[in-house]
């Protein structure tokens, strides 16, 4: 084993080392960043922040057998950036928000009341909705996925809108499995499966549903969480 990838296997291992890694490799890490964006990259822009998580994911997933490990977390960092910068570019040139995605009622007027909040988020530029959501999004980035991307896994049928809702709550109850997932970026689809005996299925297809659910109704985002209320209900049980 060379001496950077004994530096590598002891980082993964250890946070000081880690930290020094990352030091040593702050150069490196700014260039792959500047050229994936083909603009310079300083540690006070986003883009610092995304390439700086993609390459302690390298370091943590890193195998010799992956060959160079500047190769491999080179790869990592343009990935984690290039979805990035769609989601950016996707979020600029679409409406902002999109709370129906979380609205769960069933009356008659639920189109009408899904369309009225989207035209207010698009008229006014300072909505309070509109900066909820871009905070919030800053968060699920954390987790490799954006606000849009909860479309395609949000539930729609009521039987597996109850199973991601007692998901969402038994995490929220508990609050050593809420630390784990905000730290470690996974979804205990183990734990949840055996304890509420929701079907793994279910979990893994809609667990950024999920996960969007948990931080929205464990944070500050009011607005949001309005439209929750079936979870809510739920949580209160």
């Amino acid at each position: 084993m060379n001496d950077l990838n004994t530096r590598i296997e002891e980082a993964a291992a250890d946070t000081q080392k880690m930290e020094e890694l990352i030091i040593r490799y702050e150069p490196f890490i700014l260039n792959c960043a500047s050229s994936v964006t083909h603009k310079y990259i300083t540690k006070s822009d986003d883009e610092w922040s995304i390439a700086l998580l993609a390459f302690s994911q390298a370091v943590h997933h890193y195998h010799a057998e992956k060959g160079s490990f500047l190769s491999f977390s080179s790869l990592v960092i343009r990935r984690r950036l290039t979805d990035y910068l769609r989601s950016e570019t996707r979020r600029k040139s679409e409406i902002l928000a999109e709370p129906a995605l979380f609205y769960s009622g069933v009356s008659d007027h639920s189109f009408a009341l899904q369309k009225e909040i989207i035209n207010k988020t698009k008229e006014s530029e300072q909505s309070e909705l509109k900066l909820e959501i871009e905070t919030v999004n800053e968060s699920f980035s954390s987790y490799g996925f954006c606000f849009f991307d909860l479309a395609a896994c949000s539930p729609k049928a009521e039987k597996t809108k109850k199973s991601c809702a007692k998901a969402v709550c038994y995490v929220l109850k508990n609050e050593f499995l809420l630390h784990h997932l905000q730290e470690s970026k996974l979804l205990p689809i183990k734990i949840i499966e055996k304890n509420i005996n929701v079907p793994r299925k279910i979990l893994e297809r809609h667990r950024k549903y999920i996960i969007a659910a948990i931080e929205i109704l464990s944070g500050e985002y009011p607005g949001l969480a309005d439209y929750m209320r079936f979870i809510r209900e739920e949580l209160n049980k």
